[in-house]
């Protein structure tokens, strides 16, 4: 029989999803495509974990690293060629990531252990020279790194559903064997805490170039999506997908624009482009067969070549040709499968002409 306490602790947890959490209101009541501002560059700090963090952690006067690295990165924003954004991720027990830890995207590269006297040497010679570290050696990060934003005493929304996103990615990522392929995080705010649960992922594309798509209104029924179709199979979720590293915040909108290189734009385009080839080819069938002055242009075999005199047939294929000369500075500018094409309607025309008049004359 259940607790007191137990009944407590579930009735709070029920509150909090349903203020907080996945059952929220506001769930889905914005377009998401668009919230991400521009950027190229992101640098994530690793500083111990989210329930040690301030709610503003990059200015906290209580700890140092993060701090020095946010005003180091303002005060040479102007030297720094590369939009950066920086990020402070949790550093835990057991895992491979320690305090100063850096990671930086889309270079995928790993610096260890940056401490306090050593920022601006590191903003100097990787952000505003961008050349290696001379204090530290570099490392080449491989696989997918998804960070979830978890920055409970920043927004609570991001406080309930951070952790529960963090151990559902973890168990469907142990479930389909990629603990040495996909690496998860928390990570401090990113902006848009009404769009919890929010979710970055770093991944190659089949070009090998790195890929930073942001998530929002992300639920623990989203993870399988996230794993067996972005990062799978390379196809962007649409109804979360917040933006890119990379892209014009004005181009935020345009998700289809911004797939993965997994070849679906292409087939679209190809689907497209045959749609097309076929309208047009029907569209010249309907021209033809709509024929000239009431005449289809098409075989007809009603008409008898025998009443046709040969005298009269000179003549109107000579008046023809008079008039096949006036087009013929308008026809040198086609392509030559409209020529070939043109001539045999002209032919075409002709003929029924020829046709009519006599069978007019004879009548």
């Amino acid at each position: 029989m259940a607790s007191e306490s137990d009944n407590l602790s579930t009735e709070n947890h029920n509150a909090d999803d349903a203020k907080y959490g996945f059952q929220r209101p506001e769930m889905f009541t914005e377009n998401l495509a668009g919230t991400v501002g521009a950027y190229d560059r992101h640098v994530f700090l690793c500083y111990k974990s989210p329930e040690a963090w301030p709610s503003r952690v990059e200015g906290s006067d209580s700890d140092p690293l993060p701090k020095l690295l946010s005003s180091a990165l303002k005060a040479r924003k102007n030297e720094i060629p590369l939009k950066t954004n920086l990020t402070v991720y949790e550093g835990r027990e057991g895992t491979e990531f320690s305090d100063g830890d850096l990671l930086i995207f889309p270079e995928m590269i790993k610096y260890r252990c940056l401490k306090d006297s050593e920022v601006d040497s590191f903003v100097e010679d990787v952000l505003v020279n961008g050349k290696p570290w001379a204090s530290g050696v570099p490392e080449v990060l491989t696989g997918s790194h998804v960070f979830v934003c978890a920055h409970g005493s920043r927004d609570r929304r991001c406080g309930v559903c951070g952790p529960v996103l963090i151990e559902k990615l973890n168990e469907e990522i142990e479930f389909r064997g990629l603990k040495d392929q996909v690496f998860v995080n928390a990570c401090s705010h990113i902006g848009g805490h009404k769009y919890a649960g929010n979710v970055i992922i770093y991944s190659p594309g089949q070009d090998e170039k790195i890929m930073g798509h942001w998530y929002g209104y992300v639920t623990p029924d989203d993870v399988p999506a996230l794993l067996d179709q972005h990062i799978g199979k390379g196809e962007i979720i649409t109804h979360l997908w917040r933006g890119q590293m990379g892209a014009p915040a004005e181009e935020g909108g345009k998700a289809d624009e911004h797939k993965l290189p997994n070849g679906d734009v292409k087939k679209n385009k190809k689907k497209k482009h045959e749609e097309n080839n076929t309208q047009s080819t029907k569209e010249d069938v309907a021209g033809c067969c709509q024929g000239v002055n009431g005449f289809s242009c098409c075989k007809d075999g009603s008409l008898d070549q025998n009443t046709v005199s040969e005298k009269n047939l000179k003549e109107a294929i000579a008046h023809e040709k008079k008039e096949l000369g006036k087009l013929s500075n308008w026809i040198e500018s086609w392509e030559q499968s409209d020529v070939l094409t043109a001539v045999a309607v002209v032919g075409a025309v002709a003929t029924v002409a020829v046709a009519y008049s006599f069978y007019r004359r004879s009548g």
